[in-house]
């Protein structure tokens, strides 16, 4: 089965909506909204194929919980971090070191410097020509949005897609590998009901997620 935990994100519920976008196209896709109690299951977990985060930390996690998250990806498991997925699990220290880059609030534990997120529309383009994505991912032209830049970058990444704004340009997309050999794809775009629903968006997310599950094929 796939996991696809999100939260209400200050009433955006922009996981809900991603999710009624792609439930018609991936198979098992099960949705919790600010719920995480599926991760205690022990046995729900070692049947998790893939977990999608789209949510920042916020209910206190029991330690079974943690265990089950470490242990999924002990055994090689992948996750796609949506939009603040990296800050999912910003309270353990080990999770921190692992998401490529990561999404840093105001009251970070590790009081690393917040990341930022200016809101108009922009372009999201293509970059990395070498990756088996590059054929796949589609250029995204999005609706006025939260873009999120200034993000911590905590291991090596591959980045897919970028944006240019006037304050930079910085990656939106990219991929990194932890050290049980499973890959972390995290996918930045998509705060706001208007730029979620754009159909490059969630084409570019089912690639994402078909690349994450290559055992469905």
């Amino acid at each position: 089965m796939k996991l696809f935990l999100a939260d209400h994100h200050y009433g955006a519920r922009s996981g809900w909506h991603l999710y009624n976008a792609l439930r018609g196209d991936v198979a098992d896709l099960h949705f919790f909204e600010d719920d995480l109690s599926v991760l205690s299951n022990g046995s729900a977990m070692q049947q998790c194929r893939l977990l999608v985060l789209n949510r920042l930390a916020g209910e206190t996690l029991s330690d079974e919980a943690e265990l089950n998250v470490k242990a999924y990806l002990e055994q090689g498991g992948n996750i796609l971090l949506l939009h603040c997925g990296s800050a999912a699990f910003e309270q353990w220290v080990w999770w921190r070191k692992l998401v490529g880059l990561r999404w840093v609030r105001p009251d970070d534990p590790a009081e690393v410097a917040a990341s930022s997120h200016p809101v108009r529309s922009y372009q999201v383009r293509v970059v990395n020509r070498d990756h088996p994505l590059r054929s796949r991912l589609q250029e995204m032209s999005l609706p006025d949005d939260e873009i999120y830049i200034h993000l911590e970058q905590v291991c090596p990444v591959t980045c897919l897609m970028e944006t240019t704004t006037e304050e930079g340009t910085f990656c939106q997309c990219c991929e990194c590998v932890t050290p049980w050999g499973g890959r972390i794809v995290s996918f930045l775009p998509g705060h706001a009901e208007g730029a979620v629903k754009t159909p490059a968006l969630v084409h570019n997310v089912l690639q994402l997620v078909d690349y994450l599950t290559p055992s469905d094929k």
